[in-house]
């Protein structure tokens, strides 16, 4: 992406964040089962990126709106920025948004969605402390560990309610669809380690 110079500095990184540390507790993980871990999500989450989970789902007059407001959620279409984009001068994205960050990896590229986040201050959110920066923190330094690569970006979706309580129900709505793992909702499911120690 030409507009980010410098972009795979960012994204060759063990630690994203300055401010946020490993957990103390050591992770110990093959590189087989890694990659077993983002295969399933991948397999759940590739239905959703093509739509082909709404597929055949019926819904009421009353759902129409939801429903098209989900179809129009194209998480590929929408700008990735390096994670740590707030150090940057420039603001790129102000208000109210649903959030989200994407791993893309192995050779084919596949792309999977790690965590789904919803703020009234897209420019501010991801400034403060944030579990998820932790997880991705565990996440990049395992990989680095099992000489795998891991190409982290964060993408911000602005066509949200600003209503916050509108919002949050959106969000909601995206967890439980695409179920990603870095999301307290979905943890159990995939039985994800990288949260291992940090509440």
């Amino acid at each position: 992406m030409s507009s980010f110079q410098g972009q795979g500095e960012f994204f060759s990184s063990s630690n994203f964040f300055w401010e946020a540390s490993l957990s103390e507790q050591s992770i110990a993980l093959s590189k087989k089962s890694i990659q077993e871990w983002q295969t399933r999500i991948y397999s759940h989450q590739k239905k959703c990126f093509q739509n082909l989970d709404l597929i055949n789902h019926q819904t009421s007059l009353f759902q129409n709106h939801e429903r098209d407001q989900e179809e129009s959620f194209k998480p590929l279409s929408l700008t990735p920025l390096p994670i740590n984009f707030w150090r940057w001068p420039k603001k790129f994205f102000e208000g109210p948004a649903v959030y989200l960050v994407m791993d893309k990896f192995s050779k084919e590229e596949k792309s999977i969605i790690l965590y789904i986040g919803e703020t009234i201050a897209a420019e501010q959110r991801w400034k403060g402390e944030h579990d998820c920066k932790s997880y991705l923190n565990n996440y990049s330094s395992i990989l680095n560990e099992v000489s795998m690569s891991c190409q982290l970006s964060i993408r911000f979706w602005t066509d949200v309610p600003r209503d916050t309580v509108k919002r949050r129900a959106l969000e909601q709505k995206l967890i439980r669809r695409w179920l990603p793992p870095f999301n307290k909702e979905t943890r159990t499911r995939w039985q994800t380690p990288f949260t291992t120690g940090i509440s």
